[in-house]
This record gives structure tokens, sequence and C-alpha cells, in this order.
């Protein structure tokens, strides 16, 4: 899993996980938004994975 380089508004988590699991990183970012409105850590765990996650490596054509 990675950050993504090309699908990011803030950091490129949700985009990074849309691209690991080949969804659109619309619904992506919309289930993140839902799933924070739930009581728990959701925001925390995003900025953990800002953090952790690496940049996906750059392509070169």
């Amino acid at each position: 899993m990675h950050r993504s380089r090309n699908h990011k508004i803030i950091a490129g988590v949700c985009g990074g996980i849309a691209e690991s699991l080949g969804w659109s990183p619309t619904v992506v970012r919309i289930l993140w938004l839902l799933l924070s409105l739930l009581p728990g850590p959701m925001w925390v765990a995003y900025v953990l994975m800002w953090i952790f996650l690496p940049k996906a490596p750059a392509t070169r054509y």
C-alpha cells in the first residue's frame, strides 16, 4: 500500500487505498467521510497513514 501521486486531494491516502483495492478514489473518499462521522479515531488513522505510508514510486515513461 502507498500514497497516490495522481489521485490526491490532501495527502493521497484515499487515492492510494483506492489504487490498492482497484476502486474509484471518489468511492473511497465518500466511505472515509461517512466513517469519520462515526465515533472513533478515523482522523487519527488518516494522519498516521499520511506519516507512515510511503509515496508511490515515480513512473518514468
